[in-house]
C-alpha cells in the first residue's frame, strides 16, 4: 500500500466500534461512518472507549455521517447489521471510488451478495471475525473475546486488495487468515450461531447457559442438524467435522457472553433473524428439506419482536 490508506467503517456498533480502535493501531487512515448525525456528533464531542481485553480511549475520534465526505476511501468495512444492509448500499454508492473495496464483516449469510448486485462481486471482500464485542452504552464498547478473523471472495479469487486487507490487520496486530473458501466459513459459522442467537433471545440466557438444560439443549441440537442437512445439500464444506461438539464448545468458551441476538432483544431492537435461522429455513424450503425447529425459532423471535410493548413484567 502506497501511503497512509483511508479506511472507512461503516456502523458504530459493538464491532465497528472495536474495529475502529484496534485498527487505529495500523497508523493508517481510519473513520467511522454513522447513519445518524446526531450520535456522530455525540461520539465525536465524546470520544469513544474500549474497555476489556482492549483498554483504550480515543478522543475526538474521525466520524461522519456523510459519506460523501470520505468519498476518497479505498475500503469501506460494513459492520452494520444485516437487515440494514440494503440501506448502506443506497447509502455509500454514490461515494464510492472507482477503485474502492468493500468488506462485509457482518452476521448470517445473503449479505456480500447484496453488495456484489450494486457494486459488483469484484469488488466485494466479505469476511467473519471471531473476535467478542458487547456495546456497554453509546460510545464504549467491551472486547470480551479474542480471536481470528477469515475474509475472502465468494467465488474463491485472490487480489492485491485481499493482500492489502490482510496487511491493515497485521499492522494492527489482529490475527486473519485470507480461505479460498470464505462461504465454507460462513456457513460454519451460520449452523452455529442457528444453535445459540434465537434460543439465547427467547431464552435470555447466557451462552454457557443455554446447554446446561435438556430442554434448550435439545433444540440447540435439533437447529444445527437441520442446518448442516441444508449445508450438506448445498454441497457446502464446513469447517468442523463435528457441528454440535464445536457450539457446544463455543457456548463453554463464551459462557458469561450474551449473544447479539439476546442484545438486540434486551434493548428492544430489530433483530438479524433472517440472516440467521431464516437462511436456513428458505434454503431448506427451496431444497425440499424440512426445517421445522428453525421455522419456529424464526416464528417466535418475529413474535417477540412484534410484541415488545405488549409484554409483561
Amino acid at each position: 500500500m502506497g501511503g497512509a490508506m483511508k479506511v472507512v467503517i461503516v456502523g458504530p456498533g459493538a464491532i465497528g466500534l472495536l474495529l475502529y480502535g484496534l485498527l487505529s493501531r495500523s497508523k493508517e487512515d481510519i473513520w467511522l461512518l454513522d447513519k445518524t448525525s446526531e450520535r456522530a456528533s455525540r461520539l465525536k464531542k465524546g470520544g469513544l472507549k474500549i474497555e476489556g481485553l482492549t483498554s483504550m480511549k480515543l478522543q475526538s475520534p474521525k466520524i461522519v455521517s456523510d459519506p460523501g465526505e470520505v468519498s476518497d476511501a479505498g475500503l469501506w468495512i460494513i459492520c452494520a447489521k444485516s437487515y440494514d444492509t440494503k440501506n448502506v448500499v443506497k447509502t455509500i454508492a454514490g461515494s464510492l471510488a472507482q477503485d474502492a473495496f468493500v468488506f462485509s464483516l457482518q452476521n448470517g449469510v445473503g449479505n456480500a451478495e447484496l453488495l456484489a448486485e450494486e457494486f459488483g462481486a469484484r469488488k466485494v471482500l466479505v469476511g467473519v471475525t471471531n473476535m467478542g464485542a458487547t456495546l456497554v452504552e453509546e460510545g464504549v464498547v467491551r472486547h470480551s473475546g479474542e480471536g481470528e478473523t477469515i475474509a475472502g471472495r465468494l467465488d474463491g479469487s485472490m487480489g492485491a486488495e485481499l493482500r492489502d486487507l490482510r496487511e491493515l490487520f497485521q499492522k494492527s496486530r489482529l490475527p486473519i487468515k485470507i480461505s479460498k473458501d470464505v462461504t465454507g466459513v460462513l456457513w460454519s459459522k451460520l449452523v452455529i450461531n442457528a444453535g445459540i442467537n434465537a434460543l439465547s433471545a427467547l431464552t435470555r440466557m447466557s451462552n454457557g447457559r443455554i446447554v446446561q438444560f435438556d430442554g434448550s439443549r435439545r433444540i440447540f441440537r435439533e437447529a444445527i442438524t437441520e442446518a448442516v442437512k441444508v449445508a450438506k445439500r448445498k454441497r457446502i464444506k464446513l469447517i468442523y467435522d463435528d457441528p454440535i461438539a464445536k457450539a457446544e464448545s463455543v457456548c463453554e468458551a463464551t459462557s458469561e457472553n450474551i449473544s447479539s441476538m439476546l442484545a438486540d432483544v434486551l434493548k428492544k431492537r430489530k433483530t438479524e433473524i433472517d440472516f440467521l435461522n431464516g437462511v436456513i429455513v428458505r434454503q431448506g424450503e427451496s431444497l425440499g428439506i424440512k426445517t421445522p425447529i428453525n421455522a419456529i425459532l424464526v416464528d417466535l423471535v418475529k413474535t417477540l419482536e412484534s410484541g415488545y410493548s405488549y409484554q409483561v413484567l
